[in-house]
């Protein structure tokens, strides 16, 4: 999703700095003023982020394909926590900002989930004491973060964070973090790259990677080691030249069902891959291109830092995915207005051509 770029660090005010302290000071005695209960966080792909009710993981779960579909309705990071808690924010530049549950806005729990009227992610990661902004830098996901309640003897270590980049590099961070600072790197990357994805993953949870030139790579989030947070990971996905990283994710619901009924509605579960095939020529956002979904379950497990298999044949007219994404199904897409856009029936096929979408997508999850 686009959000604007920040002010480089020497643009940043002191008094602006001191006036995100007195501001966190402030959030701090709000929360004592609450009751902690529980609530949900959502980040969505139009990048606002709010607080919902507990319910939300167990609904958002449970989505069906004969949903209604609603603006903003595409959540890309979801999470259970308490309004008394914090959550970490996620940047391409590598950075993790601490920000406050209780600081955020709540959305209706009626209906269909959705992030309307929520705030803007890009708003909460401008100004931090600890490290600067970075010109550019958008939110890639939001996490929960350990509480005090958690940090005692027999508490159960938090599952490692898996980092994506550009470049094919993955990481899976230990979690291990500072406690006094509002905000600290995550990853060393390297010049040039930036960070796509990040979300827990546990051993036998499976990564995914999908490059620009449809080569897919799958294997087992064990076969990285967790890594402290000043560590720059490890080779990921081997790309062809010319070639960056267009998806990745982390998926533990792989084994894939489907039921078509007479009615013409569709139910489904398990892992599935949206490819989006065009041309690399066209100007971004213009291009409608060929879809295809897929069920992860058709893709074989390979070794990392290899280069995987092809996950869409290219047709007359294509040379490039122009959107890939992997996540439970149903899939929700949408366009730059928020307009929902249908997405083809799952294909078994795992290297088929697609078919032709009415609408460019904008935002997907």
């Amino acid at each position: 999703f686009r959000l604007r770029s920040f002010p480089a660090a020497a643009e940043v005010a002191p008094a602006a700095k001191a006036a995100t302290k007195a501001g966190e000071d402030n959030a701090a005695a709000v929360a004592l003023q609450i009751d902690d209960e529980p609530c949900a966080v959502m980040l969505s792909a139009t990048g606002l982020i709010a607080r919902t009710s507990e319910d939300a993981l167990e609904r958002w779960e449970n989505r069906s394909s004969a949903d209604k579909r609603v603006k903003d309705d595409q959540i890309i990071s979801i999470f259970p926590t308490t309004t008394r808690s914090s959550y970490g924010l996620i940047t391409s530049a590598g950075r993790l900002i601490v920000a406050h549950v209780v600081e955020l806005p709540v959305v209706s729990a009626d209906g269909p989930l959705h992030v309307t009227g929520g705030v803007h992610a890009e708003e909460l990661i401008g100004m931090t004491e600890n490290t600067d902004p970075i010109r550019g830098e958008r939110v890639i996901a939001a996490i929960a973060m350990p509480t005090a309640d958690d940090s005692g003897d027999h508490a159960a270590e938090p599952a490692p964070l898996a980092l994506g980049t550009r470049n094919g590099v993955i990481k899976r961070w230990n979690r291990e973090a500072p406690t006094t600072m509002d905000s600290w790197p995550v990853i060393d990357l390297k010049d040039g790259d930036e960070v796509v994805f990040a979300a827990v993953a546990e051993d036998d949870d499976r990564l995914v990677f999908i490059s620009s030139d449809s080569s897919l790579l799958t294997f087992e989030a064990k076969n990285v080691r967790p890594q402290g947070r000043t560590a720059g990971g490890m080779a990921g996905i081997k790309l062809a030249k010319g070639a960056r990283v267009a998806a990745l994710n982390v998926e533990a619901q792989v084994a894939w069902t489907y039921e078509e009924g007479e009615n013409g509605l569709t139910s489904g579960s398990g892992a599935v891959v949206l490819t989006v095939a065009g041309d690399s020529d066209a100007l971004p956002g213009t291009e409608n291109g060929a879809a295809k979904v897929t069920p992860l379950e058709m893709y074989p497990t390979k070794g990392r830092a290899t280069g995987g298999v092809r996950s869409q044949r290219f047709l007359k007219g294509q040379n490039t995915l122009i959107l890939a994404w992997v996540g439970l199904y149903p899939l929700h897409a949408s366009t730059s207005a928020g307009s929902p856009v249908e997405l083809p029936k799952p294909d078994m096929r795992r290297d088929g051509s697609g078919v032709d979408l009415a609408s460019p997508i904008a935002f997907i999850a």
